[in-house]
């Protein structure tokens, strides 16, 4: 049974009468589950906020409510509010300014209502930039990325207001997105992670956990495997032990340290805290820049930062709860990683994240001391010199650590094989070869883009068949470790027809000017349009406009188009995009397709002034009929217009 939500908070012990207040003023709301005694010991008192879960598969948060601290409503100028602030983490861990155009993702369950108003709060309590909706700055969705939010609870409120102030401490410039799970189920938690790294996050935040089991490598595949993108997960609260899916062998695990203020020179001290998760994993596979001994499988933690609630964060939290609190737990830490990978810069594509830190240890704070259990060997639950479990390889000193990333540590080649020819009706062989710079790796070929009739052997990497259709086609192969390491090439693959040459040349779309209305085109209402309706033409009167409502919206154009055999063929198209949003989130999308191939997908990431011209080699749908399609999606706000004028299939 897994758990999730690493939280540990801190708020007043308050008298029955007033908790039978507060009971009532929230009586439309769920109600919060009854608070437990936290399981480890700690030297401030605490309570757990969230039960037990009682279904398999169904995680709970970990909330722990310090009941020292009194919590304060609102703006506080005359007195700081209790815990560490945003300086105060920007000082301990050296951070620099940065983080534009950024969008740090955190994935939590269930509706916080307060969400923006409280990071609003504790955003100008620290003389932060504001970050909301208005500006383009923050934004929340469901775990498909919908507008319809799910219930709200207030135990996972304080989580998610923990996780928004985090990201705003550690990187005030960058783009927030919220996704919201149903539930705090893996597969809905997952899937908010798949909707984050769709909607164009890089960093993504993910404050939860449960205990370990065999599907775990299966949920490793479906959400965390995102090359390119960097996913932090907390460790754990419970001390010496591991939980998924800090354990994915995909993600950076974040452990927790007790974070003070020192006379050294660079003023502060750090101790592995007694509450963070460490150990080996039963399940998952070792990442290969992972080299310690102790653990045939994978080693949790990666990194850390301070988790211990003794010496907590200041959190600004309404719903539900008293205001400001002092919050600690690896769920604090996981986000303020989340944060300084953003700082660092977007990853390499194709890069494993997690690997980064590994590669750069002397950018990293060593923590030498503390403990959170009793193991065998002692590193795994003992913080020592170089990597332990607890600590994981160190805390952030300034950002160099974690920048760049692995590919997943070997190196796979494949060997260009030149351009090829072949004809209709002609049987075609190619031998695709490639090394793998590991001994005894076992790869896997996989081809993309090859003509029809043609197909690779996934075992030999051995390309066969007799092509049937006339047709020139960039092939993309791809080699495939079992470490997930991989390596490609590219080549132009030309099939000519029997005979040769081109049997029709010329434009094969109809009114791709759209100057004769919508005819033959197929188009959603109000697509056509012409000149004095807010936008213009490239040439002529009439273009084509999709979306531009600043409501959810979907816009089609779709035309059915003939490519004669023997030709090469080209789409050309020339495309505006204006929009009201601001940064490189992409909220709103055009996709262009022939078929059921995606040649291109534009948002509003990509507006500019003006039209720009678009060519595409439609060389491969040659001797076929095809739709030719333009899709338009558009979210609940701020408009995005993509308009089209000029549209042409030519044939040669």
């Amino acid at each position: 049974m897994r758990r999730a939500g690493l939280t540990v908070l801190a708020s007043v012990a308050i008298a029955a009468a007033s908790l039978t207040a507060t009971a009532a003023a929230h009586a439309a709301t769920p109600a919060k589950a009854p608070k437990a005694t936290a399981a480890k010991a700690t030297s401030a008192p605490v309570e757990r906020a969230c039960a037990t879960p009682t279904r398999k598969n169904q995680m709970a948060c970990l909330t722990l409510v310090r009941t020292d601290v009194q919590p304060r409503k609102g703006l506080q100028p005359q007195v700081a509010p209790s815990g560490l602030g945003a300086a105060d983490l920007k000082s301990a861990y050296a951070l620099p300014s940065g983080g534009s155009g950024q969008t740090v993702a955190i994935i939590d369950a269930y509706d916080d209502p307060n969400a923006e108003s409280d990071l609003a709060t504790y955003r100008s309590q620290y003389g932060l930039p504001a970050c909301t909706t208005a500006n383009g700055c923050f934004k929340k969705v469901n775990e498909t990325g919908g507008t319809s939010l799910p219930s709200a609870d207030s135990g996972w409120a304080e989580e998610e207001s923990l996780d928004l102030d985090m990201v705003s401490a550690v990187c005030p410039s960058c783009h927030i997105l919220l996704v919201e799970a149903t539930q705090p189920s893996m597969d809905d938690l997952g899937t908010a992670v798949n909707t984050a790294v769709n909607l164009g996050a890089k960093y993504v935040s993910n404050s939860y956990g449960g205990s370990e089991d065999s599907t775990d490598p299966t949920s490793d595949s479906s959400y965390f495997n995102h090359p390119g993108v960097a996913i932090t997960v907390s460790s754990g609260d419970s001390g010496y032990g591991v939980e998924y899916p800090a354990a994915s062998r995909y993600v950076t695990a974040v452990g927790g340290t007790s974070l003070t203020r020192a006379s050294n020179t660079r003023g502060w001290s750090e101790t592995a805290w007694n509450g963070a998760g460490s150990g080996c994993s039963a399940y998952d596979a070792k990442p290969t820049w992972q080299t310690d001994t102790g653990c045939s499988k994978r080693t949790v933690a990666d990194v850390s930062a301070v988790a211990d609630p003794n010496t907590g964060l200041a959190v600004y939290d309404s719903y539900g709860t008293g205001g400001w609190l002092v919050v600690g737990g690896t769920s604090a830490s996981a986000p303020i990683i989340a944060g300084v990978y953003a700082l660092a810069g977007p990853p390499a594509a194709g890069s494993y994240p997690s690997s980064a830190p590994y590669a750069h240890t002397s950018a990293l704070n060593d923590v030498t001391s503390g403990s959170n259990g009793s193991c065998s060997p002692t590193y795994l639950c003992n913080a020592a010199a170089g990597y332990d479990g607890p600590t994981g390889l160190g805390t952030p000193n300034g950002v160099t650590a974690f920048g760049g990333g692995s590919s997943g540590g070997n190196t796979v080649s494949v060997t260009n094989p030149g351009n090829q020819t072949s004809t209709v009706g002609t049987a075609a062989s190619l031998q695709i070869h490639a090394t793998d710079s590991a001994s005894g790796q076992t790869l896997t070929y996989s081809a993309a883009g090859l003509p029809a009739g043609l197909s690779i052997n996934a075992s030999t990497g051995v390309i066969s068949g007799t092509p049937t259709t006339a047709s020139t086609s960039t092939v993309t192969v791809t080699a495939k470790d079992t470490t997930n390491a991989s390596g490609s090439t590219s080549f132009t693959w030309t099939v000519n027809a029997v005979g040769g040459g081109c049997s029709s040349t010329g434009n094969k779309v109809t009114n791709g000017g759209f100057e004769s209305g919508t005819t033959p085109w197929t188009t959603t209402s109000g697509v056509v349009s012409a000149n004095g309706n807010g936008e213009t033409a490239h040439s002529g009167t009439h273009f084509a406009w999709l979306n531009g409502y600043g409501t959810t919206h979907t816009d089609t154009a779709t035309q059915s188009v003939t490519i004669p055999a023997g030709c090469h063929a080209s789409l050309n198209l020339w495309l505006h995009i204006d929009t009201s949003e601001t940064g490189t989130t992409a909220y709103d999308k055009l996709t262009v397709k022939i078929g059921s191939t995606t040649l291109a997908t534009y948002s509003n990431a990509n507006a500019a002034s003006g039209y720009a011209n678009k060519t595409f080699d439609a060389s491969s749908f040659a001797g076929q009929t095809v739709t030719l399609s333009f899709s338009g999606t558009e979210d609940s706000s701020l408009q995005t217009s993509f308009v089209l004028d000029d549209v042409a299939v030519n044939a040669s």
